[in-house]
């Protein structure tokens, strides 16, 4: 069995995780931690897990004993993991982080974004980008794991085999983005409120959003040098999802994109091609670790429109960190997240 810590258990990622280890036949969650909740049972604060985690009480972040697991995941806000991931490491356990600490290569860049120095910057050397549709077989060698944020895998995942064949004009591309109010974390905020953000909806950091850089990183790879992105993030009323929808130009309107995307994720078990013509909807990846895309070229123009769907808090989050774990231990890469998204 896999010796599992969570570090930050009370969010919304965390509950994510511990649904999906409750049914993963490999995994034992052996500490999960919470300084404000610090001796609350798991199953107290939520009941769901009831029948799963037995007497697993919340505590206050013990390196030891953290240290004495197989893989921690972080599922905490940016700044958390920098000051603990050394340490663990050097514990010899694989550290596996759903924040932002160690997404970005450049340590200065982040430093920008999030407002604070960098705080383990000798660590980004080593830290791999989570995205197994990209990087999988680095992360099967990794001992720290930087999980992609939510808008950044609906993105690349839906713009990535245009930017891959060099197809996609690199400098025009745009990300209209939409996410549940989930997205927005489980602390209590005036805008995430019911009554705010209920029949509503409204973009925001139009100037500038901080999965902005993250999403510039992975597409600046995939098309080998500089790219030009416009993203747009909206706030919906709904509690999961997010509908990305994709601009790109294309020079070559001879090219079957149906096809291209097709063969590009053909063996990825987590990536859904619809057939050409369809429409995803956010409900049905609802609960699921999957991203679902459908590629239009309205009026045989030159201009792509890509839809990608995904759950913010599973393919989003916490499935795909699971995701990364699974391979990470060579285990089979859909074990504990093959279940159906959730209707109605």
């Amino acid at each position: 069995m896999i010796k599992v810590g969570i570090v930050g258990g009370t969010g919304y990622t965390g509950v994510e995780l511990l649904r999906l280890l409750a049914q993963h036949p490999e995994t034992e969650v052996a500490v999960i931690t919470s300084r404000s909740e610090e001796g609350v049972k798991v199953t107290d604060m939520f009941p769901n897990l009831r029948g799963h985690y037995g007497g697993l009480a919340f505590s206050v972040p013990d390196p030891a004993a953290l240290g004495a697991c197989d893989v921690v995941f972080f599922a905490t806000p940016h700044g958390v993991a920098h000051a603990l991931a050394g340490e663990l490491l050097d514990h010899g356990t694989r550290v596996i982080d759903l924040s932002a600490d160690f997404r970005l290569q450049d340590a200065e860049e982040w430093a920008r974004w999030y407002g604070q120095p960098h705080g383990a910057p000798g660590l980004l050397g080593e830290a791999v980008y989570g995205l197994p549709e990209v990087n999988r077989e680095a992360i099967r060698k990794a001992r720290l794991i930087a999980v992609p944020g939510c808008y950044p895998t609906a993105t690349q995942l839906g713009l990535l085999p245009l930017l891959e064949k060099g197809l996609a004009d690199p400098a025009r591309l745009i990300a209209d983005c939409k996410s549940g109010v989930s997205g927005a974390g489980r602390a209590a905020k005036i805008g995430s409120l019911f009554t705010e953000a209920g029949e509503n909806m409204m973009a925001y950091s139009v100037k500038g959003h901080r999965h902005l850089p993250e999403i510039s990183q992975g597409l600046r790879k995939a098309a080998g040098g500089l790219i030009g992105l416009t993203f747009v993030p909206h706030l919906t009323p709904m509690i999961r999802g997010i509908h990305a929808t994709l601009y790109a130009t294309v020079a070559d309107t001879s090219v079957d994109l149906q096809a291209l995307y097709e063969a590009r994720y053909a063996s990825e078990p987590f990536v859904d091609v619809m057939p050409a013509g369809s429409h995803p909807e956010t409900r049905s990846v609802r609960g699921a670790n999957l991203c679902r895309i459908a590629v239009h070229r309205p009026q045989g123009g030159d201009l792509v429109v890509v839809l990608s769907v995904i759950d913010n808090l599973v393919k989003g989050a916490s499935g795909q960190a699971l995701q990364n774990m699974n391979i990470l231990f060579g285990l089979d890469e859909r074990m504990g997240l093959g279940n159906a998204a959730l209707l109605p």
